[in-house]
């Protein structure tokens, strides 16, 4: 089931197309806004619900596979379902490659749209919700200090708190201070909860 807020932005230059696209969304509950350019679309305000983005490939000025190329390159995320009357398979390869959820040629099955759609709402979603869940896990990493820090690479490797205090020159009793203060500053209920936050922290810096 869809977030109630998302919203799905359709653009392509032909009105009709718009128009029946925007009925059957908000026939079924969805929330719809449309244009007639990438640019349009540029310059209007975004929500910060989930969304997804219909996208006619052959549109006036900027063509909708430069655009996915333009919002890749940015850093933009949003799902994005094509939809065209000029397909062909090089342009279906290439848009799917690049991460489109989906490429319908026109005409095209109400169901199918709709199918991508709900997918494409989904995958937005969870994609918020990571990222929210990573952006706390930095700030609570930022709180430790850079003597924590080592602690919770080290203890992160499964190594007792002798052998850490071992590698970094300090007491056991030291060790197991910080070592406290590591699991209650990052929110961490076990070893386990503090190794997958590691995980995700190092995962982030390597992207």
């Amino acid at each position: 089931m869809n977030n109630p807020n998302s919203v799905v932005y359709i653009v392509d230059d032909d009105t009709s197309v718009r128009d029946s696209i925007s009925n059957l969304l908000e026939s079924v509950g969805l929330r719809a806004k449309t244009f007639g350019s990438t640019e349009e679309f540029l310059t209007a305000p975004r929500t910060e619900a989930p969304s997804c983005l219909v996208l006619d490939v052959m549109l006036p000025g900027m063509r909708g596979l430069e655009f996915q190329e333009m919002l890749r390159k940015s850093g933009a995320s949003i799902p994005i379902i094509f939809i065209t009357a000029h397909g062909d398979i090089p342009m279906t390869s290439k848009a799917m490659k690049a991460g489109a959820i989906e490429f319908l040629a026109k005409p095209f099955p109400k169901e199918d749209l709709l199918a991508a759609i709900h997918r494409g709402l989904q995958l937005d979603e969870t994609m918020r919700t990571q990222n929210a869940e990573l952006t706390s896990l930095q700030g609570r990493f930022e709180q430790l200090s850079p003597r924590e820090r080592e602690v919770m690479d080290l203890v992160v490797t499964g190594i007792i708190n002798k052998q850490i205090a071992g590698q970094l020159g300090i007491s056991e009793v030291t060790v197991k201070i910080h070592r406290r203060q590591v699991m209650e500053k990052m929110n961490a209920e076990s070893l386990a909860d503090l190794v997958r936050m590691s995980d995700k922290l190092k995962n982030q810096i390597l992207k």
